[in-house]
């Protein structure tokens, strides 16, 4: 409830419920209601409205409430001076002393259409109410004043349910409304388009314009602050791909989170062509061509940062499909201690990218975290005395200090051409983005028999069977001999959520059943996710490399030969250090850093 009014809400029951909290001591207490009034008209300032008003401009203002004057001063806690009370800590605190419940809502859980349908904007920016879903015949709907009975009653009227309120921060309810009402909008009036305008003259005849209404301009403005939010929502969400797919009767519009594709928006049907549109305008492709697969580009600005937005477009079923890869720099450029290597396999990794000449293989599937691991390892090796050339397909991340080349088959630009003629530019250092056929193979090794380093990828399983594909691609033993320097296997586990993470107990004769085998006998102590809403109840944040580093020693080099010697090579490997990638994941495991379901996930037992 706006300030002034007593109740619940007051600044005086708020300072009680945290001082009970022990968030802040009652000599806190005293001097934050001394500073109150004077804080209140610093913020109404800033609002650019008057006491006792909720509006300026003629545009609803979110109400103000004393929590907005606890953020303001930046409150310390009592127990921990250094570190100031944040707004979530505080509707939990109230939360718990209200006995109602409290939720950080997910956006990526809501229904735009009923988010949006069940109230006007006007009306829930006025009284910051955000409906989520309906629970057990009960609509449940987010607030940060749960005791607005007024407008609960007013809910309740529209929706015909009866309303169960729960507590959310106030800034993210003012985010959300602004978000998702804003979306809509544009879609709404986007849909209108579609409906053909016609003059009436009375019922001689009916006015029409002459207007294709199959699809929308892509410079409409409602489709382009469309396509706006879905960018600024999947940079929000830490996405790495939008995918945009036509289905018979509706857009569905997914995002990969964490490895893990996400539902987020079905948009109408009749809308797909138009988005699709705007998106081909800004990545330059071929507007009219809907039969081919395309590929383009797209550079944003994210805060100060800019990103590159890799386009995929290619025709199925129901229309065009268009996946759009977030090349985000603050993850494809990291230092490299960051990625998740143990302190064993970062020494020999460095190892192997430090030496003056060779070739460095890093190998795993698609989605792996290979070009992480690459553009890291280039970075770090960058200098103003070091020539770095890269030949990829297409440029996924644009750098100023790396002299990138885009491959061009339709013109004979492939990796294999490139790197023939890339030697007379004087490079130090080379990266080519996949070694696909013998050409490539070929010509990667001459590079690295005439002193540069190169580094590439392969598709291969593990380290030790990469040997084994470049003799299947045609390499002979003898030049792989003499030009590898070693090989990197890698994967990307889910990280356990930070904010949910608690101990279970596990046999350890279970785990070996599973295939994760330690040395600790009877029952072990592990670490999961019990989800919340920070990790959308997976009970995973973020992402974590587990790396296998093999370096080309000259006692692997007579092993080299038939696949027979293949179970001969990863045993003299481990031999001499090796790690697999299970046991480095299992090593993970222990650590409190991942769960077993993680690494039976992205591992197999090669034992």
């Amino acid at each position: 409830m706006p300030l002034g009014q007593q109740n619940r809400f007051s600044s005086q029951h708020i300072c009680k419920i945290l001082v009970a909290a022990q968030l802040i001591s009652e000599d806190q207490a005293r001097e934050i209601l001394k500073k109150e009034n004077r804080v209140i008209q610093v913020l109404l300032k800033q609002k650019k409205i008057r006491p006792g008003t909720n509006a300026g401009h003629g545009k609803p203002q979110d109400p103000l409430y004393f929590v907005d004057v606890l953020l303001y001063l930046k409150v310390a806690k009592k127990k921990n001076p250094s570190v100031t009370i944040d707004e979530d800590t505080i509707y939990k605190a109230l939360a718990d002393a209200w006995k109602i419940p409290f939720k950080k809502v997910d956006p990526l859980k809501l229904e735009l259409n009923l988010v949006t349908g069940t109230i006007s904007k006007s009306f829930a920016a006025k009284h910051l109410l955000l409906p989520l879903r309906v629970e057990a015949g009960k609509l449940l709907v987010a607030t940060p004043d749960p005791f607005n009975y007024e407008a609960i009653k007013d809910v309740e009227m529209v929706s015909k349910l009866k309303v169960k309120p729960v507590i959310s921060p106030k800034s993210d309810i003012v985010k959300l409304i602004h978000e998702f009402f804003g979306f809509r909008h544009s879609i709404s009036a986007a849909e209108d388009l579609f409906s053909t305008k016609g003059v009436d003259l009375g019922n001689m005849e009916q006015f029409v314009s002459l207007k294709a209404m199959d699809e929308l301009p892509a410079t409409d403005q409602h489709i382009v602050n469309a396509v706006n939010h879905l960018f600024s929502y999947a940079f929000d969400q830490k996405a790495s791909d939008i995918h945009i797919e036509p289905k018979r009767d509706i857009c569905l519009v997914r995002m990969r989170i964490d490895g893990i594709l996400h539902s987020v928006y079905k948009l109408p049907k009749k809308l797909h062509n138009a988005v699709v549109s705007r998106i081909k305008t800004l990545s330059r492709l071929d507007m009219a061509e809907k039969r081919r697969p395309q590929d383009g580009r797209i550079k944003m600005k994210k805060d100060q940062t800019e990103v590159e937005i890799r386009v995929s477009t290619i025709p199925v079923a129901f229309g065009e499909k268009v996946v759009l890869r977030v090349m985000d720099p603050d993850v494809l450029f990291q230092d490299l201690e960051m990625l998740g290597f143990f302190d064993n396999e970062f020494s020999r990794y460095k190892t192997l990218v430090t030496q003056p000449f060779g070739i460095v293989l890093v190998t795993g599937p698609t989605g792996s975290g290979k070009s992480t691991t690459l553009y890291s390892s280039l970075r770090m090796l960058s200098s103003p005395e070091v020539n770095i050339t890269t030949i990829e397909d297409p440029i996924e991340m644009i750098h100023e200090e790396f002299n990138q080349i885009a491959v061009q088959p339709a013109i004979d630009v492939t990796f294999g051409s490139v790197l023939r003629n890339i030697l007379r530019q004087d490079p130090d250092i080379v990266m080519v983005g996949e070694i696909r056929d013998l050409e490539t193979a070929q010509a990667a090794v001459q590079a690295a028999l005439t002193g540069h380093l190169v580094l590439s990828t392969l598709h291969t399983n593990d380290a030790v069977s990469t040997v084994f594909r470049l003799l299947d691609l045609g390499v002979p033993p003898y030049l792989i001999h003499s030009s590898l320097n070693g090989i990197v296997a890698q994967r990307l586990v889910r990280k356990i959520c930070p904010h949910c993470i608690q101990d279970f107990e596990i046999k350890s004769a279970d785990l070996a059943e599973l295939g994760l085998r330690i040395k600790s006998k009877g029952v072990v102590k592990l670490k999961h996710g019990k989800g919340c809403q920070r990790c959308r109840g997976t009970g995973y944040k973020g992402r974590t490399g587990i790396y296998e580093v093999m370096p080309y020693s000259e006692s692997l080099k007579p092993l080299t030969g038939s696949e027979t010697a293949l179970e001969t090579m990863r045993k003299k490997a481990m031999e001499e250090g090796l790690v697999l990638l299970r046991q480095i994941g299992i090593k993970k495991m222990l650590k409190g850093m991942t769960t077993y379901q993680e690494i039976l996930r992205v591992t197999w037992d090669q034992m």
